[in-house]
């Protein structure tokens, strides 16, 4: 499967035969324009312009913007709810965690999640093999609270989203406050937007991933 960062909160997805989906596509208010692209789904984690940006998703996808199960040829997808904060949604409202099985590879995209880590929340989407997580705090949990999932959820491979860039205009932090809680050894940052895994690049250990917007 291919992983392909477009910026932000926003990833397209691909699995081996073609079939792919792109989470939460954002506006260009964000501080750039995202990159063309088209897709069989879009996932939709809330509905803030950041984040439902669904009419830059060619391809005239299916949209997905609630907790369900949902099928595509090749591509298993889950949705579970959660909260935009830390006060059961009475701040900022309800968020949707994404589960999705590639090619045998469980990636688990966490929209703008705003709660506490909790076992039973653990529980609802556990096993994660590839876990992509915000990282930015103020409208989500923040890099301790974002490496307390790591911990707790284990997954092979971390790339963080929603932390700020040189464009962004949305106050939220660099994504250094996430990587300096762990060893340098576990951490990349890569030069492309791109990465493409097999259940083979899958460890022991989990290995933090720094994608280039595309």
């Amino acid at each position: 499967m291919k992983i392909e960062y477009l910026g932000h909160s926003c990833f397209r997805l691909e699995e081996s035969t073609g079939t792919s989906v792109v989470c939460d596509p954002y506006a260009e208010a964000v501080g750039f324009k995202m990159k063309s692209t088209k897709a069989d789904a879009v996932t939709v984690s809330h509905h803030h312009f950041d984040h439902d940006n669904v009419a830059a998703v060619g391809g005239n996808p299916v949209v997905i913007d609630r907790e369900c199960s949902y099928n595509l040829p090749g591509v298993e997808i889950n949705a579970v709810k959660s909260f935009h904060d830390g006060v059961r949604g009475k701040k900022r409202g309800e968020n949707v965690i994404f589960k999705f099985r590639m090619d045998g590879i469980d990636v688990c995209h966490l929209g703008d999640l705003g709660e506490a880590c909790s076992p039973e929340l653990i529980e609802l989407i556990l096993p994660v093999n590839v876990l992509l997580v915000p990282v930015g705090g103020n409208y989500t949990i923040d890099a301790e609270m974002a490496k307390e999932y790591v911990d707790r959820i284990m997954p092979d491979i971390v790339i963080p989203m929603h932390y700020r860039t040189k464009d962004c205009q949305i106050d939220i932090d660099k994504v250094d406050e996430f990587l300096k809680l762990f060893d340098d050894e576990y951490v990349t940052e890569s030069d492309e937007s791109e990465v493409e895994l097999t259940r083979s690049d899958l460890g022991d250990e989990t290995r933090i991933l720094v994608l280039r917007r595309a």
